[in-house]
C-alpha cells in the first residue's frame, strides 16, 4: 500500500490518545544536523516529561502512515481515517479540537466544565457537563498527548535510554527510545519520542515494529510555535438548525464506536476488547452504498484470516503495528500483540 502522508495544521491540545490510539501516531521527518545538548538521564528525561503541564501553543502535524492496510473497508475503520485535525490549548485546560474524517467535522470544545461535541453530518451538538479531573475527549490530538500518555503506559514495562538528539521542527530535542521487556508479547520493536529540550514537551514520536527499518506510525510537528491562544477558540454556538441535547457529568462519545470497551492486560501487552454495534456486520442494502449490497463480513474475509476457537468463528486482520481479531457475532479484539495475546484476551471475557 503507498505510503500516505497529509499535511495537518494544528494547535496542540492536551487530549488523552485512548488505548486505541496506537492507530493514529506519525512523525515527520527533522531537518539540520543534531543539535549539541547537556547529557540527561533516562529517567531524568522521562520524569521531566511526565510533570511538564502542556503549555499553549500551535503548529503544524505531518501525518505518515505505513500500516498497509485499507481501514476504512472495515467496520470501524473510519475512526482510523484521520484527513485533519486542528486544535489549540491556551495552557490552562480549555482546549479546541477539529478532525475532519472525509465529508464529516467533528469538533471537540472544551471550556472549563463545559464540553461542546459537533457532528457536521448529522448536524447534531452535544453539551456535556464535567468534572474538572476528566479529559477534553477520548480522541488524539497532538504528538505531546499522544507520546505522553503512551510514556505513562509502557514505561514500567520498557526499558528506557536517550540515544542522541535531533532537530525537529526548528528545535532542539533529545531522543528518548522505550523498547518492551523480553517478558512482553508485542510485535513493536521500540517507540521513539523526541522530547524539547527546553520546554520538556514531545515533538515527535514513531512506533518501529520487527521487520521493518522504517516507522510503521509516526506523528509530530514541522513546525511549532509556543504562544497564547484567543479567548474566542475555545467559544462555541451550534449551527443554526442544528439538533442540540445536553449531558450531565457524561464524556462525549465518538461517533461509531464500539461498546463495552475495555482493556486486557497492561503496558506493551495491552489489548482492547469490546463489541460492535449491533448492526456493524449485517449486509447492508439502499442509497448509502450506492444502491448495491455491502457486506462487512466477505470484506472481512477478503482481508483477514479465518480463525476459529472457544471465542467462536472469526477473522484476523494483520498489519504492521499489531492485529485485531473481530468474530462473527461482533466482538473484537486489538492490539499491538501476537495473535494468541488476542485469542486468550477473548477467550477469557
Amino acid at each position: 500500500m503507498r505510503t500516505k502522508t497529509k499535511a495537518i495544521t494544528a494547535a496542540v491540545t492536551g487530549s488523552a490518545l485512548g488505548a486505541a490510539g496506537l492507530a493514529w501516531l506519525a512523525m515527520p521527518a527533522s531537518a539540520g544536523e543534531a543539535p549539541e545538548l547537556p547529557p540527561i538521564g533516562a529517567e531524568e528525561l522521562v520524569q521531566s516529561v511526565m510533570a511538564t503541564k502542556t503549555p499553549a501553543l500551535d503548529g503544524t502535524v505531518q501525518v505518515e502512515n505505513n500500516l498497509g492496510l485499507p481501514t476504512t473497508a472495515l467496520p470501524g475503520g473510519m475512526s482510523l481515517n484521520l484527513d485533519a485535525a486542528h486544535v489549540y490549548n491556551d495552557g490552562n485546560g480549555n482546549a479546541k479540537l477539529s478532525i475532519e474524517q472525509g465529508a464529516n467535522d467533528t469538533t471537540v470544545v472544551r471550556n472549563g466544565t463545559t464540553v461542546w461535541t459537533y457532528n457536521s453530518a448529522k448536524n447534531t451538538a452535544t453539551k456535556t457537563t464535567v468534572t474538572d479531573e476528566q479529559p477534553p475527549a477520548q480522541i488524539p490530538s497532538d504528538p505531546a498527548a499522544a507520546a505522553t500518555q503512551l510514556m505513562a503506559k509502557v514505561r514500567e514495562s520498557s526499558t528506557v535510554a536517550v540515544e542522541g538528539t535531533a532537530r525537529v521542527a526548528g528545535r532542539a530535542a533529545y531522543e528518548l527510545v522505550l523498547t518492551p521487556k523480553p517478558t512482553e508479547h508485542t510485535v513493536l520493536r521500540e517507540v521513539r519520542i523526541a522530547v524539547d529540550a527546553e520546554k520538556r514537551v514531545p515533538l515527535r514520536l514513531a512506533v518501529l515494529a520487527y521487520g521493518s527499518a522504517d516507522p510503521v506510525l509516526q506523528v509530530g510537528f514541522s513546525d511549532i510555535e509556543f504562544a497564547s491562544q484567543p479567548a474566542s477558540e475555545f467559544q462555541f454556538t451550534p449551527p443554526q438548525g442544528a439538533k442540540v441535547t445536553e449531558e450531565q457529568a457524561q464524556l462525549p462519545k465518538r461517533p461509531e464506536t464500539a461498546d463495552s470497551v475495555e482493556v486486557v492486560g497492561d503496558g506493551w501487552d495491552s489489548v482492547v476488547t469490546g463489541t460492535f454495534p449491533t448492526d456493524a456486520l449485517t449486509p447492508k442494502q439502499g442509497p448509502k452504498h450506492g444502491g448495491a449490497d455491502a457486506n462487512p463480513q466477505q470484506l472481512l474475509s477478503r482481508f483477514g484470516k479465518p480463525v476459529s476457537g472457544a471465542f467462536g468463528n472469526g477473522w484476523v486482520i494483520s498489519t504492521k503495528a499489531g492485529s485485531a481479531l473481530i468474530t462473527a457475532d461482533g466482538r473484537f479484539a486489538a492490539g499491538a500483540v501476537t495473535e494468541q495475546t488476542l485469542v486468550d484476551a477473548l477467550s477469557a471475557k
